[in-house]
């Protein structure tokens, strides 16, 4: 008895370790099984995001245009060529030299070649001490440093720009940038170079890349405005036809009633600004919020939609801006 007691004890010892067996298979399976599930996943991101990926070929001038008031010219850049994945779609923007300067749409996951010409009186004639050198700086996206667009005092490298510069001098300079996933927003880019390594943002060279997501919904309009020390700066582009105009100081912006509209807002300078758009909330990034007014300081930027219900002005209301007249029209029709 005492034997077959101990059987019995051995049998269920036996019965309870084969279960265990069994169920650390089935869990070994099911962690393979998700394991093999999350690395198809990965796979087909990573495939649908680079299907997405395009590459764009961009080139840009800088020229002298319209007088500041006080008898200096100022600077702009214009586009000469602008191609993705071979189409030409470089009618969308103007023909001239413009402040501000081409607004560049991107993707995550799209790689740039843009290169700057000298346009420039005078830009391949050495002046010690002085670089007639243009650059493009960008802010956002993933470059090396041979595509930072500074000069060498700052990068260690090259003088980086189109131009006579403080050692080097180029007819042509290229850059590259990696639009890699995670840089999704409203940037900035601007000259580094012109006459010191603060470079000429202050005389017009300035403008902006939109980095979406995969995937983002169109809007039927967007404005770029970039908010300086006396005035507001910006552009409008179509939605569908993704043409820019009026381009130029406090501009006048149309929206059809109802449409959904996209503000890009980018403080250049060295003001802290208070952006309001009369009459209109929208939802503060990052929360569930809405704000009637955005405070926003030197290079930081403030991107909103809202429904074009009536027609607004826009405006700065810090008190030393408003008396400079900082506020433009927004037409709903």
């Amino acid at each position: 008895m005492l034997f077959q007691s101990n059987r019995a004890e051995d049998d269920i010892k036996l019965i309870k370790n084969t279960n265990i067996t069994s169920m650390s298979q089935r869990s070994i399976i099911k962690r393979v099984a998700a394991i093999f599930a999350l690395t198809l996943t990965l796979s087909t991101l990573v495939v649908n995001s680079t299907s997405f990926a395009a590459g764009h070929i961009i080139q840009l001038t800088a020229e002298e245009t319209q007088d500041d008031g006080f008898g200096n010219k100022l600077l702009a850049y214009k586009m000469i060529n602008h191609k993705v994945d071979g189409v030409d779609i470089t009618s969308r923007y103007s023909p001239e030299a413009t402040i501000p300067g081409p607004t560049i749409e991107l993707t995550e996951g799209d790689t740039v070649k843009i290169s700057i010409a000298n346009a420039i009186p005078g830009n391949n004639i050495f002046v010690p001490g002085i670089s007639k050198q243009v650059s493009i700086h960008v802010h956002g996206v993933h470059y090396d440093i041979l595509s930072d667009g500074t000069l060498k005092v700052i990068n260690k490298n090259l003088d980086e720009g189109a131009g006579a510069g403080f050692e080097e001098t180029y007819v042509v300079y290229e850059y590259q940038w990696n639009v890699a996933p995670g840089t999704a927003g409203t940037w900035p880019y601007h000259d580094h170079n012109f006459e010191t390594h603060n470079g000429s943002e202050h005389k017009g060279l300035f403008g902006a890349i939109i980095v979406n997501p995969i995937g983002v919904p169109s809007h039927d309009k967007e404005y770029v405005l970039y908010l300086g020390d006396d005035a507001f700066w910006g552009m409008e582009i179509n939605g569908t036809s993704k043409t820019q105009s009026k381009h130029g100081a406090n501009p006048t912006f149309a929206a059809t009633k109802n449409s959904n509209v996209r503000f890009h807002l980018i403080a250049l300078g060295t003001d802290i600004h208070t952006f309001k758009l009369n009459g209109y909330k929208w939802i503060d990034p990052g929360t569930t919020n809405f704000i009637n007014q955005i405070a926003i300081g030197p290079l930081e930027k403030h991107v909103f939609s809202v429904i074009a219900k009536n027609s607004a002005h826009y405006k700065d209301d810090n008190f030393s801006n408003k008396l400079l007249g900082m506020r433009g029209k927004f037409l709903v029709h």
